[in-house]
């Protein structure tokens, strides 16, 4: 826990801007953020640096830590224009569709900054736009017919995030691994099918066969709605007495 007595003290979303100086190139916080998520979309965090974002700015790098300390507080600010976003999609008055639109709107940010989904589920984000979704989903999941109580309300935003964080990630890695490796799903089950055929015909695993030989190619968006209707339903359904 920070003490607000001094600006070192403060972190970076409250902290003031630095006064402008005469210099070819203005900066600001939002104008470093927009650059660093636009080189994290392009080639990830690993391919993220202060250097890069000052090349890319046309500064110098020492000019950018007047703006944030390290890289810890230029992450906070990129995954908080990206909670900016997902925060619009928290305005709905009725509770259910509050929770629906911001556990859809979480998804959509992953899809289109992949690097964010990296950052979900590690330490808590506190920016004001990140606590104002936390705001959002809480107050919403407070008004549940099932949630009658903090524990209630503890547990039952626990069980979404962990369904959203490990769904999004999912999804955002196997788009990866596609793109990396260059072989789409229908290909990779080409190769192995010789063998998962063998092992089928063993007999020792009838419920993985049935998946195999009877199971649709589901939708992604849609698998997600359906999952996220059933963990919803479940954690805000009134306990039975």
């Amino acid at each position: 826990m920070y003490t607000p007595y001094g600006s070192e003290t403060l972190p970076v979303w409250e902290r003031p801007e630095p006064q402008p100086r005469a210099a070819p190139v203005p900066l600001s916080r939002e104008k470093i953020a927009a650059t660093a998520i636009r080189l994290a979309d392009a080639h990830g965090l690993d391919g993220l640096s202060v250097r890069r974002i000052a090349k890319e700015l046309g500064v110098g790098p020492m000019r950018l830590y007047d703006y944030v300390l390290n890289r810890s507080e230029l992450l906070d600010l990129m995954v908080d224009v990206v909670y900016a976003r997902i925060a619009e999609a928290g305005q709905r008055s009725e509770w259910r569709a509050r929770v629906l639109a911001v556990a859809h709107a979480t998804r959509d940010a992953a899809l289109d900054h992949e690097w964010f989904s990296d950052l979900l589920g590690g330490r808590p984000h506190l920016g004001p736009h990140a606590l104002a979704v936390g705001e959002a989903t809480a107050a919403a999941l407070s008004q549940a017919p099932g949630v009658r109580g903090i524990d209630d309300l503890q547990r039952a935003l626990g069980a979404l995030n962990a369904f959203i964080i490990g769904a999004v990630r999912r999804e955002v890695t196997e788009r990866r691994t596609t793109r990396s490796t260059g072989t789409d799903e229908a290909a990779f089950q080409a190769s192995l099918g010789p063998y998962l055929t063998r092992m089928l015909k063993t007999g020792r695993y009838p419920t993985v066969a049935r998946l195999v030989i009877d199971g649709a190619h589901l939708n992604a968006e849609e698998t997600f709605d359906h999952n996220l209707t059933t963990v919803l339903d479940g954690i805000t359904s009134r306990p039975r007495t």
